[in-house]
């Protein structure tokens, strides 16, 4: 008598199987949804500043301080970087290639705002270096620093 055994169909979906729809948070999620619109955007360089300034006006007021003051001392610091919205966070360029950010706390609900420098940023020392600062306020010494910071990494 011939074997009927047949091979279970599975009834797995490809979210499931990959565990896409579980590997990131609905923040996350969010996040690379404005990202795709942004690389859909082109945009001039006054363009991407109202971008980022519209993102900072829908901040929680104390990450919205901080971005607006953060603003202030990026674009003095290095005029020549342009302004824009990176994963729907203000971000400022050069040559297209992200160089800082600012990722508030109310957007991945943490506890500490964040200053990150990506690749582009000249800050290599050594075998090791910072990449990124936590932020709760900031002082006058703290501007003074991030100035600093920031003409380094444009350098």
């Amino acid at each position: 008598m011939a074997d009927k055994t047949t091979a279970k169909k599975s009834t797995t979906t490809s979210a499931k199987r990959t565990g896409a729809g579980s590997r990131f948070t609905a923040e996350e999620r969010a996040a690379m949804k404005e990202r795709a619109k942004e690389l859909k955007a082109a945009k001039t360089k006054e363009e991407g500043e109202r971008a980022l300034l519209e993102k900072i006006a829908e901040m929680p007021k104390p990450d919205r301080v901080m971005a607006e003051r953060l603003h202030a001392i990026v674009t003095k610091s290095a005029p020549n970087l342009s302004p824009k919205t990176w994963y729907g966070m203000p971000a400022y360029a050069k040559d297209d290639q992200i160089v800082c950010f600012f990722k508030s706390a109310d957007k991945f609900k943490s506890r500490y705002a964040t200053l990150g420098f990506e690749e582009a940023a000249n800050l290599d020392e050594g075998a090791m270096w910072p990449t990124s600062f936590a932020l709760t306020r900031l002082t006058a010494s703290d501007e003074q620093k991030i100035g600093a910071l920031v003409k380094k990494a444009v350098s």
